[in-house]
C-alpha cells in the first residue's frame, strides 16, 4: 500500500491538469471505490470545472476545483489509493480500461487525468462549499509538523502501554502516512524491537522513536516523494524483502515475522527483545 512519500509523488501526476477545465467525466458507476459517492453528482459537478490545486495528507490525497456554475462554487475531490491506486496523465481520446474506473477529460490540454484501482481498495469522495471537509481537516499533524512533539507521541503510547510499536506506528491518529515498511525502517534506526510494548520504552527510547520518525517520514518525502527512487542500500528498506537478507549496519541476518497483523522485518543483533 503506498505510504506517504508514495502518495506525495503519485499526486503530482495529475498537477499537469492544473489550470485546464474537465470538459469531459467518464467513470464506472458500480465500482466499490464510490461506495459513499453519488456518482451521477459526481460527474455533473466536475464538468466544466477548473482543477485548481492539489495536496497530499497521510495516505490521501485532495484536488480543489472550482465549479462551472456561477457561483464558482469550490469542489473537493479526495482519493485514497487504496492497495492500488495509481494516478497517471495520458493524451486525450484514448478508451478506458476496466481498472480505470474515473478520467477527467480536459481536451483543451489535448490530455485526460486517470485514476485506476484493479483491486479497488481505494475511495473517491467529494465535497462542495467555501470549507474543506471534515475527511481532510480532521486527518492528523503530520508527522514532519511542529505539532507532533515529542510529548504527544510520549503520551499516545502511555495510553497504549500494551500495544506492540510495531502496531502504534500504523495507527493513523497519531502517525499519519506511515506504513508498513517505514515502520519497520523507524524501529530498526531506533533500534527497537517491532514486539516491544509501548509502556516499556523508556524516556530516552520514546526519543528515540520521535527523532527517527520525523527523520525517516523527512528523507523518504526528498527521496521517493519527489522522484519516485527506493531509498539507498544503508537503508533497512532495500534488504528488507529478500530470503536470507542481512542489516546493512551488524550485517547479520534479518528476521520476519507478523507482528500487529502485519508482516514485519527486523535485526535481532540490533533490535533485542529483553
Amino acid at each position: 500500500m503506498p505510504e506517504l512519500a508514495e502518495v506525495e509523488y503519485i499526486r503530482k501526476r495529475w498537477n499537469p491538469g492544473i489550470g485546464h477545465f474537465v470538459t469531459g467525466v467518464r467513470l464506472h458507476p458500480r465500482a466499490r471505490i464510490f461506495k459513499t459517492c453519488d456518482t451521477a453528482q459526481l460527474a455533473c459537478l466536475l464538468t466544466g470545472a477548473r482543477l485548481d490545486s492539489s495536496a497530499a495528507a497521510a495516505k490521501q490525497m485532495l484536488f480543489r476545483l472550482t465549479a462551472a456554475d456561477p457561483a464558482g462554487t469550490p469542489i473537493w475531490l479526495g482519493l485514497h489509493l487504496g492497495m492500488t491506486g495509481e494516478l497517471s496523465t495520458r493524451p486525450a481520446g484514448l478508451p478506458d480500461t476496466r481498472a480505470e474506473h474515473l478520467i477527467l477529460d480536459q481536451t483543451t490540454a489535448a490530455q485526460s487525468l486517470v485514476f485506476a484501482d484493479f483491486r479497488m481498495f481505494g475511495r473517491v469522495q467529494f465535497h462542495t462549499g467555501s470549507d474543506a471537509p471534515a475527511w481532510w481537516t480532521e486527518i492528523a499533524p503530520a508527522v514532519t509538523s511542529p505539532v507532533f512533539t515529542l510529548a504527544a507521541v510520549n503520551d499516545f503510547l502511555q495510553r497504549r502501554a500494551r500495544t506492540p510499536l510495531k502496531a502504534a506506528l500504523l495507527m493513523q491518529e497519531r502517525f499519519p502516512g506511515i506504513g508498513n515498511w517505514m515502520a519497520d525502517e523507524i524501529l530498526w534506526r531506533a533500534a527497537l524491537h517491532p514486539a516491544r510494548r509501548c509502556g516499556e520504552l523508556t524516556p530516552a527510547e520514546v526519543k528515540k522513536l520521535h527523532r527517527e520518525t520525523v527523520w525517516v517520514a523527512t528523507q523518504a518525502l526528498a527521496i521517493t516523494g519527489e522522484t519516485f527512487e527506493d531509498p539507498p542500500a544503508s537503508w533497512l528498506f532495500q534488504h528488507r524483502w529478500k530470503d536470507g537478507g542481512t542489516c546493512p549496519r551488524t550485517k547479520k541476518p534479518l528476521e520476519r515475522a507478523t507482528i500487529g497483523g502485519r508482516t514485519t522485518c527486523w535485526s535481532p543483533a540490533r533490535q533485542k527483545l529483553a
